[in-house]
């Protein structure tokens, strides 16, 4: 065969080679591609959400006084936690 003729039959065979399908054996080919699916899908938002509770529970008050303290460097100090559980 001459180098004209074998790049021809390569140039007419990458379009069919570039159009199979994977069809993986065994226990791979049944969920190949899901990690990128479940990420998709993750990203989609509900267009008709059923909520328990219409809003939740707010005190307006609550946040005032909140705010007050903010403003007069009152704030309450958060409670420390600490990430290890052995002794330090």
């Amino acid at each position: 065969m001459t180098s004209r003729l074998r790049l021809l039959v390569l140039a007419a065979a990458l379009p069919m080679m570039a159009a199979c399908e994977h069809n993986y054996p065994g226990p791979a080919a049944s969920n190949f591609g899901d990690a990128n699916r479940m990420t998709m899908a993750a990203q989609v938002v509900n267009p008709d959400p059923q909520y328990d509770t219409l809003n939740p529970p707010t005190s307006g008050e609550h946040a005032g006084q909140a705010a007050e303290r903010y403003r007069t460097d009152k704030v309450k100090q958060p409670v420390r936690e600490t990430t290890s559980s052995g002794p330090n």
